[in-house]
This record gives structure tokens, C-alpha cells and sequence, in this order.
């Protein structure tokens, strides 16, 4: 995460029910996963996370190493999980014999059971101060896929790194967008790796960090998916009413400059917190429910981006938990939809001040299919973190995989 951009947790049963819908190919590209952090020492067993998870319907996780009872944990839960290579490890990376065996070791004898979907590799390497990471970032992805492909593994597991927003030089208007001179030789490297090899371009967007520095000169409906004059954008004239679709079109722009306008760009972490230090603007329980509402809404309507409105909007909410030892400001230890004991961090609400409810219900799938689901405004499960339901509508699969989810959990 970059403190100088950009972070998290929806309505429970809206979650659910979304990601359910993601999970059975209702929503074809679409998705809105999860990131499970572990910096904590009072965090439930993997196990009992893993029943979190899928208590909320959650289809696509993402965690940040290859602790060996994290991956067992997944095994057989349909759960695609994509896993991090840390920075630490980057140097060593460099050698093709250590990555193979890294691969050997960490990936491959937990395939098929765990759905290993990707591998991370390092961490917003490239605006960090240390240069030899940022020269060992680029071999260390090339020596980790050329591992996958001995293996016959490429097909199975993508490989990709995950970039702080402040890779551009500009970001405004979307149309400027660019990517950071001193940085090109290491970008332009690893773009033409992802149109090589089609794995996603991994950003962390999160408007609360902007919001934070600025919040004067910040407009909070802006970055908070509210109705706002937002901008125009003078050379394309496209719209933006938010900061989020603004900020990864900044970097499709500056993706296209590289003649990469093809690749996926999927926002790797975003999210809002729920508790901050006094001099953070803006963190609260309040907005935190609106910010993660509102973009599970966001990524319902299937939309994408102004300038890429073919493209859906992928994203992964951080976090899954609270993470108690994160250093840093309050902020950055209150990102997580739920408390360590599994309850809550806050609730969500399903509906917006209308009363019109934010997809469910309606059409989701583009062919005129009523969903037909209903859950009151606001909900905080039980400590058992069962998902209740009130209405049943037309979908029978749907229907079932609600009651299997119910009786299990």
C-alpha cells in the first residue's frame, strides 16, 4: 500500500449474494475479490478464516506470501487464490535454479486442490528507494514463469507484480496519464512481459489516501462515488464523477503511450478505514460503509471505465481483517471488513437514501433476469457469521447455493 495514494469492507449479505453471483459466471469478467493480510497475532486460524470467506460469498482471494496452512486452508473450496512472492525474495529470484525450486516447493505440490489462480511478485518494488530491487523485479517475474512453463504450470498460474499509483509522472487529467520517466526502463520491461504472457496489470487505487492529504481541496463527494459535478476531461471530454474510474484510467493512458492498450488493468487493493489518527480526515465507520458500498455497486453495473467502458471492473477490497501490528498511522491497522473474533468491523448499508437498492433485486446479468433478493438496510451477523436471507426469487442454483452456504456456516 503507498500512503500517498490511496484502501475496506461491504454490507455482508450484499457481498455475499455479489460474489455468489460471480462465482456461478453470472457476471463473466467482473469481479470483486478479497485480500486476506496476516500482520497480526490475533487473527482466527486459516481455517476459520476460509469459512469467513466463504460465509461471504467471496469467489477470488488474494494474500501477500505461501504460508504452507493458508494454501492447505483453500484446498478444495473453489476459491481461487492468488499468491505473493515477498520483496525479500527478489534477489534471489534472479537465479532461474532458485526460482524453479521456489515454484517446485510453493506452487505445484498444491495444485489442483488449492486453485493457485496467480503469483504475485513483489510488492510496489518500483517506487521504493532500494535499486536493487527495483533491477531484480523484472528477472525475478521472467525466471519465475519460465519455472511455471518447465512445469506445465503457465496455463494454471499467471504471474504479475503489483504497482503504488504513484508509478505515473501524471494522473490528471486521464487522458495525461504517464508513466514515471526515471521508471520507463523497468515499466516498459515488464509491460511487454504482460503482453507476452496476458497476465493483468496490478495497481493499488485508493482515493481515501487522497482524500487524507487534501482534504480541503479534496471534494469528499468525489472520492466517495457521490452524486459531484466531478471533471471533464478536456482532450477525450469524457466524464468522471469519481476518483477511483479516474485513476485507472490514468493508468489505461499511460498503458496505451506503451502501445499496451489491450492489457487487463485490475486494482489490486483499494478499500476505505473504518478508524484513523486524529489528522486523518475522512476515517471513519461512516465512510468506510459508503466508499465499499458504493464500489461493490460500481462493479455490479459492469460498466468499466470511461475510456475503457468494454473493459469491467475488477477489483480487490482490502482487507479481509484488521491487522493489529501493521506499522504506520491508526488507519492503516482498520482497513478490514472484520474484526479478529469474526464479527463485523462495521455495517453496511444496502441502500441508498432513495431506498433504491444497489442491484439486488434487479438486473445484474443483462438479460433481464429479477434476482429477486431483499435484505434490510443495514446487517450485522451473528458471532457465528451465518448469512440469514428474507425473500427467495426465481433462480433455483442461486437459491441452493444460499442453503448450502446457510446450513454450513
Amino acid at each position: 500500500m503507498d500512503s500517498a495514494i490511496v484502501h475496506p469492507a461491504f454490507s455482508i449479505p450484499f457481498l455475499f449474494i455479489l460474489l455468489t453471483f460471480l462465482s456461478h459466471g453470472i457476471i463473466a469478467s467482473a469481479f470483486l475479490g478479497i485480500n486476506y493480510g496476516r500482520i497480526a497475532d490475533n487473527l482466527p486460524p486459516p481455517e476459520k478464516a476460509v469459512s469467513l470467506v466463504q460465509s461471504i460469498g467471496a469467489s477470488k482471494v488474494k494474500i501477500f506470501d505461501v504460508e504452507p496452512s493458508v494454501i492447505t486452508a483453500f484446498a478444495n473450496t473453489n476459491i481461487e487464490l492468488v499468491v505473493g512472492l515477498g520483496n525479500q525474495y527478489l534477489q534471489q529470484m534472479r537465479n532461474p535454479d532458485e526460482a524453479r525450486t521456489w515454484v517446485t516447493n510453493n506452487i505445484q505440490p498444491y495444485l489442483p486442490a488449492t486453485k493457485i489462480s496467480g503469483i504475485d511478485v513483489g510488492n510496489e518494488v518500483l517506487t521504493l528507494s532500494d535499486s536493487v530491487l527495483r533491477i531484480s523485479l523484472f528477472p525475478a517475474m521472467q525466471n519465475v514463469y519460465q519455472a511455471l512453463v518447465e512445469l506445465g504450470l503457465e496455463k494454471q498460474v499467471f504471474v504479475t507484480t503489483t504497482h503504488a499509483l504513484n508509478i505515473l509522472e501524471n494522473s490528471y487529467p486521464p487522458s495525461s496519464g504517464s508513466f514515471r520517466q526515471d521508471l520507463m526502463g523497468e515499466i516498459d520491461s515488464i509491460v511487454k512481459f504482460h503482453k507476452q504472457t496476458g497476465s493483468p496489470f496490478l495497481i493499488n487505487a485508493y482515493p481515501f489516501f487522497v482524500y487524507k492529504e487534501n482534504p480541503k481541496e479534496t471534494s469528499l463527494d468525489f472520492v466517495l462515488f457521490r452524486p459531484s459535478q466531478g471533471f471533464a476531461d478536456p482532450s477525450t471530454n469524457l466524464h468522471y464523477d469519481n476518483m477511483l474510474l479516474a485513476q485507472v484510467d490514468a493508468v489505461y493512458n499511460a498503458l496505451a503511450s506503451l502501445d499496451a492498450k489491450e492489457l487487463a488493468v485490475h486494482i489490486s487493493e483499494t478499500g476505505w478505514p473504518s478508524k484513523g489518527d486524529n489528522n486523518e480526515d475522512g476515517a471513519t465507520p461512516e465512510f468506510a460503509e459508503e466508499y465499499n458500498t458504493k464500489l461493490m455497486k460500481l462493479v455490479s453495473e459492469r460498466k468499466g471505465t470511461p475510456m475503457r467502458p468494454e473493459s469491467e471492473l475488477n477489483a480487490y477490497i482490502f482487507a479481509l481483517f484488521n491487522e493489529d501490528l501493521k506499522p504506520g498511522p491508526t488507519s492503516e491497522r482498520n482497513f478490514g471488513l472484520f474484526k479478529p473474533d469474526g464479527s463485523p468491523a462495521y455495517a453496511l448499508q444496502l441502500t441508498q437514501p432513495s431506498g433504491k437498492d444497489y442491484g439486488i433485486g434487479t438486473n445484474l446479468t443483462g438479460s433481464g433476469m429479477d434476482l429477486g433478493f431483499f435484505f434490510p438496510t443495514s446487517f450485522s451477523p451473528p458471532e457465528s457469521s451465518k448469512i440469514p436471507f428474507y425473500s427467495l426469487g426465481k433462480s433455483c442454483h442461486i437459491i441452493l447455493q444460499l442453503l448450502f452456504y446457510f446450513f454450513l456456516f
